[in-house]
């Protein structure tokens, strides 16, 4: 067992080995795992998805017999608050329950199927106090409320009425954050706890998880699959595949001389920020194929018995841009920018209030829904969670070829084989096609939904974070595929992104959004390492570098200290004119 470099451990897993399925012929999903954290310290377990990450970190707190595993053998050592060593295997439930929540606290993978939808963020974070705290409801909800500030929620006090379907992913993940944190435990387990975050808030996330650390001494066992985070937040990182333990070192070690192959390309599928991204001008005389203009979305406020619209979410306001044949145009910003939504109304799966959309020439913006189906041949949308985005009773072909079954035209047997020859393009093989959703990993649920985009030959692809829930090799092969298409094929696409990286080695230029509006756009590389406008400056200070050596203080500005897009009915905001600053490159200047 490797030693923890600090003084006093906290926690030891030894010999753990996690099972599933029939007890005769049993799936080991984790096989011998030993590790240690250290009081007050940080360790990263990083590996690809099914390489049993999250697995280990449900068996601590013994919540992997409700996801239908089980512990097979092996000890985890903990000592509480009280100094009394105790095995989390070995305890009385009602003994487990008083240390979950409050001296272990764990942030899932999946915030929306964590949180209880028919409770109010409020009430469900005022709950963890009540749980382990003896004070009344009221002081727990103005705890609640003061811990949601804590991680930087805009307008707190309106989120803790809200229910967890009104919020989006990202603030979803900031109230499981805030409920893990809320009562200051020693140890905290988080399961990918920034995959739904923009950098801005990710970046915050980390300062607050270390401020937390420096004034508690809390240890924090982190797994991801960003190792720009891992190189910014790790004492120590632990690589798992397969279910065994690879390597385990200091990170700056890890990331300097790693010893296993494995590791090694680990590090080498992990996209940077300087690799280079396609040629702008091998795209800038190609046609448009897409152009919007003036595009808005307003989302009505009401309030009183009778619903009179008081007030509107600005969420997409004066946005203007085309897209080029065979061009890919990244949008980037924080969450609550207006990305997802731009995407949305583009695919008319939201009205827009104001503006216009020309989709190969024709104007779309104010087609009928039967008119528009015809005209969703041309434009298809990968969505951020495939998971979410497939029908889980439908087998892989039938998802697949859902769009021709919705055009017409096709017989089974054609759809079938057309969805054969979308399997093999995105290299899966023929054998998958009666497999169901749930069959596949999170990758190849991500090729899926690439497949069934491309079924209907579509000239533009909206890619909604098509990558950002995948593990860094699977990302590199998804990335890889999407470009060997756009080649192939001459696809566009709208990429809509969090990861500045991934957003560098895919596009060939970038949008910056805020609040609702389009800040910046210009060739990516005149974007990324030359940028004009104040916000792009902040969110690109805010990318975690993969590299320990250069850890540094990010300055960004606090989500509480960005303006509200709620205004008051005939109060629009003004849209400022963008300025050519170099060829290409446009900045909105300040009013």
């Amino acid at each position: 067992m490797t030693e923890s470099p600090k003084t006093e451990t906290l926690l030891a897993v030894q010999d753990l080995c996690v099972e599933f399925g029939a007890r005769a012929q049993p799936y080991r999903a984790v096989k011998s795992l030993d590790f240690i954290i250290g009081r007050g310290e940080t360790v990263a377990l990083v590996g690809e998805s099914g390489s049993g990450k999250s697995v280990t970190a449900l068996s601590i707190l013994r919540l992997i017999e409700r996801a239908g595993g089980r512990i097979a053998r092996g000890s985890a050592r903990f000592v509480p608050r009280d100094g009394r060593e105790v095995d989390l295997f070995a305890l009385e439930e009602a003994a487990l329950r008083r240390i979950r929540g409050n001296e272990i606290s764990m942030i899932f993978q999946e915030p929306m199927t964590s949180l209880n939808p028919v409770m109010t963020v409020g009430d469900q974070l005022a709950e963890v106090y009540l749980l382990h705290q003896d004070i009344s409801r009221a002081e727990a909800w103005q705890r609640a409320q003061a811990m949601l500030t804590a991680v930087k929620m805009s307008e707190p006090e309106r989120r803790m009425t809200q229910y967890p379907g009104d919020l989006s992913g990202g603030m979803r993940q900031r109230v499981m954050i805030a409920m893990a944190l809320a009562c200051r435990p020693q140890l905290l387990i988080a399961d990918e706890p920034t995959t739904a975050l923009d950098v801005t808030v990710q970046a915050e996330i980390i300062d607050l998880i270390r401020e937390l650390q420096r004034e508690v001494g809390m240890a924090v066992l982190f797994i991801t699959h960003d190792m720009g985070v891992v190189a910014e937040i790790a004492d120590r990182v632990v690589v798992m595949r397969h279910g065994d333990k690879v390597e385990e070192s200091a990170t700056a070690t890890l990331f300097d001389a790693p010893t296993q192959p494995y590791t090694r390309d680990l590090l080498a599928a992990v996209p940077r920020l300087g690799d280079g991204s396609p040629d702008e001008a091998a795209v800038r005389e190609r046609p448009p194929v897409l152009q919007v203009a003036g595009l808005a979305k307003r989302f009505p406020v009401k309030a009183g018995a009778f619903g009179k619209v008081v007030a509107n979410v600005h969420a997409v306001e004066g946005v203007s841009f085309d897209l080029r044949a065979g061009e890919t145009l990244a949008l980037v910003g924080e969450s609550g920018s207006g990305k997802s939504t731009t995407g949305r109304l583009l695919m008319k799966l939201v009205q827009p209030t104001e503006g216009s959309i020309r989709l190969d020439g024709q104007d779309v913006t104010h087609m009928s829904p039967d008119q528009m189906r015809a005209m969703r041949r041309h434009i298809q949308m990968i969505f951020q969670d495939p998971y979410a985005s497939l029908n889980p009773r439908l087998h892989a072909w039938d998802l697949v070829s859902e769009p021709l079954k919705v055009h017409g035209g096709h017989t089974r047997e054609q759809r079938r084989e057309r969805a054969a020859q979308l399997l093999e393009r995105v290299s899966l093989p023929r054998e998958f096609l009666d497999r169901y959703a749930h069959q596949f990993s999170g990758g190849q649920r991500q090729r899926l939904c690439i497949a069934r985009a491309l079924s209907v030959n579509p000239k533009i692809i909206v890619a909604d974070e098509p990558v950002s829930a995948l593990d860094v090799s699977v990302q590199a092969r998804v990335i890889e595929l999407m470009k060997e298409l756009q080649a192939e094929m001459g696809l566009s696409y709208l990429f809509i992104s969090h990861d500045i990286a991934v957003v560098e080695k895919v596009s060939h230029r970038v949008a910056v959004m805020y609040m609702g509006q389009i800040v910046e756009i210009g060739p990516t590389q005149e974007v990324l390492h030359r940028p004009r406008h104040p916000y792009t400056q902040r969110l690109l200070s805010a990318v975690p570098v993969p590299d320990p050596a250069r850890r540094h203080q990010r300055s960004v500005r606090a989500a509480r200290d960005i303006p509200s897009p709620i205004r008051k009915v005939g109060d629009n905001p003004v849209v400022t004119k963008l300025v050519q600053v170099a060829a290409g490159h446009y900045v909105q200047q300040a009013a």
